[in-house]
């Protein structure tokens, strides 16, 4: 006889208690409501490629190279990958281990004492599993490889492709326009969008969004590389420890709607259809694949779920890994400040940027590759009238460097390099004609508008500070924002858009304490006067918001601050953004500083790195290692890095 329907929770809850099941069923379903059916999306064996024919790959061609990610070094070190490894060299990650190191079980929802994977999303209505489970790999590769939350938007795929709400697809389509179409973007170029509610069935089906990312998309994509296949679960379970997550695509049964907590067999023969999702870790103990799914937080446990290995056809198509993720600006404007920011150039996508004068008046480009030897190379010059150490960042022009200025006349001065001419450009002067000269204007990219404006504040001769901002398009005009505070002894590269949308800046003032000013968006756009701390302050402060305290995409990190002392000394400080901390003194390094003069986190695991302008006149690079503690304020301890100069 062919099998009943399940219509209720309690149906269910009884076929799961006379079958002996492993699991349960969502435990906020009373007994008498129907079972849910969120959408599913798997076009069917379109584009997927079954695991058998799929050779077994090479990983130490494809990963036996450092990474920026200490904690995946110690891995591919530990299955023998590096150069100089053999397998079992390293130290397994956690308590029981299996064959060749690996271990018994990979969660990178918490490896390390760290989040690595983005929020559960929703896709419902549509059948755009698919497209989650592409973005949510590109937003898991991103944070693993470069140690910054970069959340995506599925709608720049499916919306790319053109697909209506009711049309499936499947990862490697959604990879493939990914890698073909220069990226995937952030929810605020291109968002996901669903069909308005109230509309027929018929209808939602078939309505599509219209396809229109913000101009600037080039610069505002997390760019990937092929992804890679993999057919053989041992090698999928290595690929977990030693890499990150992977796609994965499996067929989905009725009673698999309503799993909670356990790890789900099926009870039921009834075929609903197919679905994909992100596998983030596995569980050997337990015989399974920890994944994360895209019906919202109110499905399995928290938006997480457990599938045995094999079942429902989940080990039958191949799963896809990505690795060489090439993040985007916009993703990393708040990590850096003052003359120095790390660009995506190089092989392996983390080459540090840096200008610097050279004499006469000119600037310099400066540039390091992101993998030994690490040695900083001389590109071209540019500019006759810098008074000072420019500000210089990354913009979503193109992910076009763009470079400003105190001239020796006291105005601003911008020039830019264009990527796609390979030349840089001067963009103009503006602004006062009492900007102190010698000192370093703030520069960065708002998100006020789409572009974003640039937003700049330089101290002026009378002490106060003046705030200029440009929207970026026609007629591209510079705006002045007005002038306030007062006392300001030395101001620089300081300035952070905050998570609610607000500028923060901290200033040194007369009496060598630090203080922090903020504008008040919600009432005229006023900068007020924050908290005062620290003393002896000998030069302007460099201020990031570094990713220390971000658990997740949307919590901001900690403030990382710098300092020169009349020692010459350098001064760390930090406050806790999530936690409501006040600013605490981390450490004191280094020798012969006169004045900091750029600041960044970049993807060398969640190290600090600090530029400082030395007595002597040329730039040293310090770095602080280790990514144990807790909070930014501890552990690791701060390194003398390379001379760089003379320009």
């Amino acid at each position: 006889m062919p099998e009943v329907s399940v219509q209720t929770a309690g149906e269910l809850r009884a076929r799961l208690a006379e079958r002996g099941a492993r699991w349960s069923v969502l435990e906020h379903l009373a007994d008498e409501e129907r079972v849910p059916r969120p959408s599913l999306g798997l076009e069917p064996g379109v584009n997927l490629t079954p695991a058998e024919a799929v050779r077994a790959v090479d990983l130490r061609a494809l990963i036996g190279y450092p990474s920026g990610n200490p904690h995946l070094d110690r891995r591919r070190a530990a299955h023998g990958l590096l150069p100089g490894t053999a397998a079992g060299s390293g130290t397994a990650a956690g308590p029981a281990t299996a064959a060749g190191g690996r271990p018994a079980a990979v969660d990178w929802r918490s490896r390390w004492g760290r989040s690595w994977i983005t929020k559960v999303k929703d896709q419902n209505p549509c059948g755009s599993c698919w497209a989650f489970g592409a973005a949510g790999l590109v937003e898991s590769m991103a944070r693993i490889e470069h140690c910054v939350w970069a959340e995506r938007s599925e709608g720049d795929v499916h919306g790319g492709l053109r697909l209506s709400c009711g049309q499936g697809s499947d990862p490697e389509t959604a990879l493939d326009w990914i890698r073909a179409n220069g990226g995937l973007a952030d929810p605020d170029c291109r968002p996901y969008s669903t069909p308005p509610e109230g509309l027929p069935a018929v209808r939602r089906e078939a309505w599509r969004a219209e396809y229109t990312p913000s101009w600037d998309r080039s610069g505002r994509t997390v760019r990937i590389t092929d992804y890679v296949r993999l057919g053989d679960v041992e090698q999928q379970k290595v690929w977990l420890d030693t890499v990150g997550p992977l796609t994965a695509c499996f067929d989905v049964y009725e009673d698999f709607f309503a799993l909670g907590a356990g790890v789900y067999h099926r009870t039921s023969d009834r075929l609903a259809g197919g679905h994909c999702v992100l596998v983030v870790g596995y569980d050997d103990a337990a015989g399974c694949w920890l994944f994360k799914n895209s019906w919202g937080t109110g499905h399995h446990v928290g938006g997480y779920g457990r599938i045995a290995y094999g079942e429902a056809n989940i080990d039958y198509w191949a799963k896809c890994g990505l690795r060489g993720t090439n993040v985007d600006p916009w993703s990393k404007r708040r990590l850096h400040t003052g003359n120095v920011y790390e660009s995506g150039n190089g092989r392996a996508h983390r080459n540090f940027e840096l200008l610097a004068r050279a004499g006469g008046g000119r600037l310099r480009h400066w540039w390091r590759e992101g993998e030994a030897p690490f040695a900083w190379a001389r590109a071209g010059t540019f500019a006759t009238d810098a008074s000072g150490p420019p500000a210089f960042t990354g913009a979503t022009y193109n992910r076009n460097m763009e470079s400003l200025h105190v001239t020796t006349g006291g105005r601003l001065r911008h020039w830019y390099y264009e990527q796609s001419a390979g030349l840089w450009r001067d963009g103009g002067a503006f602004g006062p004609g009492d900007a102190a000269v010698g000192s370093t204007p703030a520069l960065i990219q708002s998100d006020y508008g789409k572009p974003g404006n640039f937003e700049v504040v330089v101290r002026t001769a009378d002490g106060r500070l003046n705030h200029w901002w440009r929207i970026n398009g026609a007629p591209w005009t510079w705006n002045d924002g007005g002038r306030f505070g007062s006392g300001i002894a030395h101001y620089g590269p300081a300035l952070v858009q905050t998570r609610s949308r607000r500028l923060d800046l901290v200033a040194a003032r007369t009496d060598g304490r630090m203080q922090l000013w903020w504008r008040d968006d919600g009432c005229g756009f006023v900068w007020r006067a924050g908290e005062v701390f620290g003393a002896g302050a000998a030069c302007a402060p460099c201020l990031i918001e570094s990713q220390h305290g971000a658990v997740d995409e949307d919590t901001a990190g900690n403030y990382e601050l710098c300092v020169a002392l009349a020692d010459g000394r350098v001064e760390h400080w930090w406050r806790g953004n999530a936690s409501g901390s006040a600013w605490t003194r981390g450490a004191v390094f280094g020798h012969g500083v006169r004045a900091v003069t750029g600041m960044l986190q970049g993807s060398f695991g969640f190290n600090l790195e600090v530029v400082v302008l030395r007595t002597d006149g040329l730039l040293q690079h310090y770095w602080r290692g280790g990514t144990s503690r807790t909070e930014s304020g501890g552990g690791g301890g701060w390194h003398e890095g390379a001379v760089i100069g003379p320009g």
